[in-house]
């Protein structure tokens, strides 16, 4: 059951005349009085033909209209405005029952305390099967404004109880941390210009993928200019920027202006303060550029960085902030990714959103390397091959499954809920991702006598899951993986259990494809050769120059043969 609160302004009469009329789309069926202050008496337009809206409304604003004329000063935001909805899966609610329910929500806001005879004025009206409207004029009988000062909370946890009291569907309890939900001017708004999202919602997207790309708040507000978002400074007299808001181009005023909201109307981790304390806490010791020359490329780099994920949650205030970048990872990951997975992988990042934030505070520090990692990638100039690609997409569904397990475990229902969605679209895209190399790995498989081996490092490495990863119908990509591996100089026996040890297997959907997705990571370079290690400690003690010996001729050739021809020679 949901019910939201929305301060109306002072005319009574006018939302009378919403709540009695046909509706939008007349929808407004039988529109009468449920329950009210004093339901005895009281003028009902639906079932009193004399009854009109006008004395309706004047019944209500009295004692408005004697504070007005007591002190002096007009009262302009008395109307209280409350639609309460049941769920569409919810059974039927009689009038006695909906009469009910706006009695604990008006005692729970403050509107009408219980045993207070000079308590605020309301009515509940029914004109639906699944909702009724709370009007209520906020001037009490003594002429007193009531304290309505977080309300909103207290009436949520009122339906919470009403849900589990009356069987109704059960939500979960508000933190404070959501995004405001789109209004239904908003919305009526969108539909209008013909756009699919209203202009908070669009402007929370392009500000998520902007945060990846920068490096500073200055960065950050030129980057949303940049990008064709209106943008309004707010600095000190010394210049500093101290707050933002942004308006979607063409949101106009009915004086034909901009339409501006600040970041942390938008989003509550959106706000310039929150914003600024992620960036600085994340300045590269070197621009992307020149991390490009490294050894590994961007995506094994953030792969890499997600491996201590699960370690790093142990601290609330870094597991905050591990979780807030993981998303900026997920975002970077989905604008670099190829067109057929990035559907799939921005809604898995706006899923995350709502995940990314909780009620703790985060220690922004901790993160640096998993926020590097998301700047590196889109910074990166060329796509990912397909075995990098895939690992780090099985890499992302792991720590997504991590943090909704914490949050989970800090009884965060909506974060946990979020991640939950999130975790759904990230595996579907790698899924996908991991298909082509599936299909190359199985079409090459070891020789029989080969995967007879395997087969036992499998059961000898990860024993409790063994006859589910030789079952798997990527079992022979499996193996496949391991041979190469091997090729390089690797042990499959070590490697599997590596593999394990990093994610559980239990939970995995398909524990084969985990395995190949995480042995493809960590067994892509040849093993380092041992006695040329050790040659080389031996000369650089004696003062000589150490000569570079590296793996065999065989080992060498072997590791760097495309898969097929490889398994042509072991045939």
């Amino acid at each position: 059951m949901i019910a939201a609160i929305k301060p109306s302004g002072a005319n009574t009469r006018g939302l009378l005349a919403y709540l009695y009329g046909p509706g939008r789309n007349d929808e407004h069926l039988d529109p009468h009085i449920v329950a009210g202050f004093a339901i005895l008496g009281m003028p009902d337009p639906g079932r009193d033909e004399n009854a009109t809206l006008t004395e309706l409304a004047r019944h209500l604003d009295e004692p408005v209209r004697l504070r007005n004329n007591e002190f002096g000063q007009k009262v302009t935001d008395h109307v209280w405005h409350c639609p309460v909805r049941a769920a569409p899966e919810d059974r039927y609610l009689s009038d006695v029952e909906w009469a009910e329910i706006p009695q604990r929500i008006v005692e729970a806001a403050g509107i009408a305390p219980a045993d207070d005879d000079l308590a605020c004025r309301w009515i509940a009206v029914r004109h639906a099967d699944d909702h009724i409207h709370i009007l209520a004029t906020t001037v009490r009988e003594d002429g007193r404004r009531p304290k309505l000062h977080d309300s909103g909370l207290r009436v949520g946890d009122a339906c919470r109880e009403i849900e589990k009291d009356y069987g109704l569907r059960r939500l979960k309890k508000g933190d404070r941390t959501g995004a405001r939900r789109p209004t239904q001017a908003e919305m009526h708004k969108a539909e209008r210009l013909g756009c699919e999202q209203t202009s908070r919602e669009w402007l929370q997207d392009r500000i998520r993928a902007a945060i990846p790309h920068v490096t500073g708040a200055e960065e950050f507000i030129a980057y949303l200019e940049a990008d064709g978002i209106e943008v309004k400074a707010r600095r000190g007299p010394s210049g500093d920027l101290l707050g933002y808001a942004v308006g979607r181009p063409g949101d106009l005023n009915e004086n034909g202006e901009q339409i501006f909201h600040s970041g942390g109307k938008i989003a509550p981790d959106l706000s310039l303060p929150k914003i600024k304390a992620r960036l600085e806490y994340s300045q590269p010791e070197e621009h992307p550029t020149a991390r490009r020359n490294r050894p590994n490329t961007p995506w094994h780099q953030a792969t890499d960085a997600l491996d201590t994920l699960h370690a790093d949650l142990a601290e609330d205030t870094h597991a905050q902030a591990h979780l807030a970048a993981l998303g900026e990872l997920i975002e970077a990951t989905a604008q670099k990714a190829p067109a057929n997975l990035r559907a799939e992988l921005q809604t898995a990042s706006k899923a995350f959103a709502r995940a990314q934030r909780s009620r703790i505070r985060a220690e922004d520090r901790a993160a640096h390397a998993l926020r590097l990692a998301a700047r590196d990638i889109v910074y990166t100039a060329t796509g990912p091959d397909g075995s990098a690609l895939a690992a780090l997409l099985a890499g992302l569904v792991w720590a997504t499954i991590v943090a909704g397990r914490w949050h989970e475990a800090k009884n965060h229902a909506h974060q946990a809920e979020a991640a939950r969605q999130a975790v759904q679209h990230l595996q579907t895209a790698a899924d996908h991702a991991l298909a082509p190399t599936l299909t190359e790995l199985a079409a090459w498989p070891p020789r029989e006598q080969a995967r007879g081996v395997l087969a036992s490092d499998v059961r000898a490495a990860v024993p409790v899951h063994a006859e589910r990863i030789l079952t798997d119908p990527a079992w022979p990509a499996l193996a496949t993986v391991l041979a190469d591996a091997e090729a390089r100089g690797h042990q499959p026996h070590q490697l599997l259990k590596d593999a394990a040890a990093e994610r559980e297997l239990t939970t995995a959907r398909q524990p084969a494809r985990v395995l190949i997705a995480r042995i493809q990571h960590t067994g892509r370079n040849p093993a380092p050769n041992r006695r040329a290690e050790a040659a080389r400690r031996r000369s650089t003690i004696a003062g000589s120059v150490p000569a570079q010996q590296g793996p065999s001729p065989q080992t060498t050739a072997a590791a760097t043969m495309p898969i097929g021809q490889r398994h042509r020679q072991r045939r």
